[in-house]
């Protein structure tokens, strides 16, 4: 998988997109689940886009935050603040990817 170079402020713990800071993915994930767990946040960000006005929709957003917790986007304390243990029971936790098949096209 390519990955597009993004700007981090100088201590690693955001990236920076068009002037903003968003908090960036935890360096200590090991890329094979870094990747599994992008590829289920992908997943319900478009499910949120199909959702989008139904009931299903909180469930599909549901989803997105815990992709985005498991890669330590958010959540508190971040993962700068937690010890290695803490992290990795973070993103070795079970996340759940849309079970519809719906979101896995295009």
């Amino acid at each position: 998988m390519t990955r597009r170079e993004v700007e981090h402020t100088p201590d690693g713990r955001y990236i920076v997109v068009d002037g903003r800071r968003w908090r960036a993915t935890d360096p200590e994930i090991p890329e094979d689940r870094r990747d599994e767990l992008q590829r289920i946040l992908m997943a319900w960000r478009r499910d949120v886009r199909r959702t989008k006005g139904t009931d299903e929709e909180a469930t599909s957003r549901a989803g997105v935050q815990a992709a985005k917790l498991a890669l330590g986007e958010r959540g508190q304390p971040p993962w700068w603040d937690q010890t290695l243990e803490e992290r990795r029971a973070r993103w070795q936790a079970p996340v759940s990817a849309p079970s519809d098949g719906r979101s896995d096209e295009g």
